[in-house]
């Protein structure tokens, strides 16, 4: 019976909550003593990280979460959120849809980013300087993932992309307490000058939060987590409002647009 009994207990084995009857446990830390004496962001950082965070260390991190809530309904996970409430269904479900959104392509770039940034520093550990380890390090991307580089350029904000000088900002200022090294945020930005002598590229909203996730030395794949987070917040309003809104069953398009409609050539037949 006690070997049932612990094979049991072993199938899902967490370090994050132990809960029993009467007691609830975050890391090690009461609920009871959580609440009220910590903010949200540090909670996040609890509960991916393991441990608590700063007060410093998690103004930097809510501040990559503000930056990230929304870009409009012309945001693929945007849009999904809206279209999703207008079929009559709950917000949950107007949630996953727009979470479900957040791919490679969309919502991934922070991820991506974050990979070359962390790649582009084991080159310096490795004896490269800053300049060559980036140039190394987007010969590398480049041959992986094409001529595009994740969180760089933006096809509306141009030449600059507000939200992410005022991120690098604050990292500099988190950088000059003590409370980051700064070295993301000068491959960063050695990166945006490696990619803008041709011409002028800004680094965007994925580029200036993988600073920061890369600062606080969250691992690449929680950088889209992370995002989903702070993306989460937007895709709630939208679906909240568009429910306020009223209206059914709302596509991409407003019903007097309908799709061009491509017959199949003879050669595709």
């Amino acid at each position: 019976m006690t070997q049932d009994a612990d094979a049991i207990r072993d199938w899902w084995r967490t370090s994050i909550i132990d809960m029993a009857p009467g007691k609830i446990a975050f890391r090690g830390h009461a609920v009871e003593d959580l609440i009220g004496n910590v903010s949200f962001p540090q909670m996040i950082w609890l509960m991916t990280a393991g441990r608590l965070a700063s007060a410093q260390e998690a103004a930097l991190l809510e501040a990559a979460l503000v930056a990230g809530v929304d870009h409009g309904p012309q945001a693929p996970s945007i849009a999904a959120a809206r279209m999703t409430a207008t079929c009559g269904v709950g917000l949950n479900n107007a949630m996953a849809n727009g979470v479900n959104m957040l791919g490679d392509v969309h919502g991934g770039a922070g991820e991506q980013c974050a990979e070359l940034y962390y790649d582009i520093a084991a080159r310096m550990d490795g004896g490269s300087s800053l300049d060559t380890a980036v140039q190394d390090g987007l010969d590398a991307w480049r041959a992986e993932n094409g001529k595009i580089v994740s969180g760089f350029g933006h096809r509306f904000h141009k030449p600059v992309d507000p939200r992410a000088p005022r991120l690098m900002g604050l990292v500099r200022d988190a950088a000059q307490l003590g409370t980051v090294s700064g070295r993301y945020a000068d491959i960063g930005e050695a990166v945006q000058a490696n990619l803008s002598q041709r011409r002028p590229l800004a680094m965007n909203i994925d580029g200036a939060t993988a600073v920061i996730f890369c600062e606080l030395g969250f691992p690449a794949p929680l950088s889209r987590g992370l995002f989903c987070l702070s993306r989460s917040v937007g895709i709630l309003s939208h679906a909240w409002e568009q429910m306020q809104q009223g209206g059914r069953n709302k596509g991409p398009m407003p019903p007097a647009y309908l799709p061009k409609y491509e017959p199949e050539s003879d050669a595709t037949r």
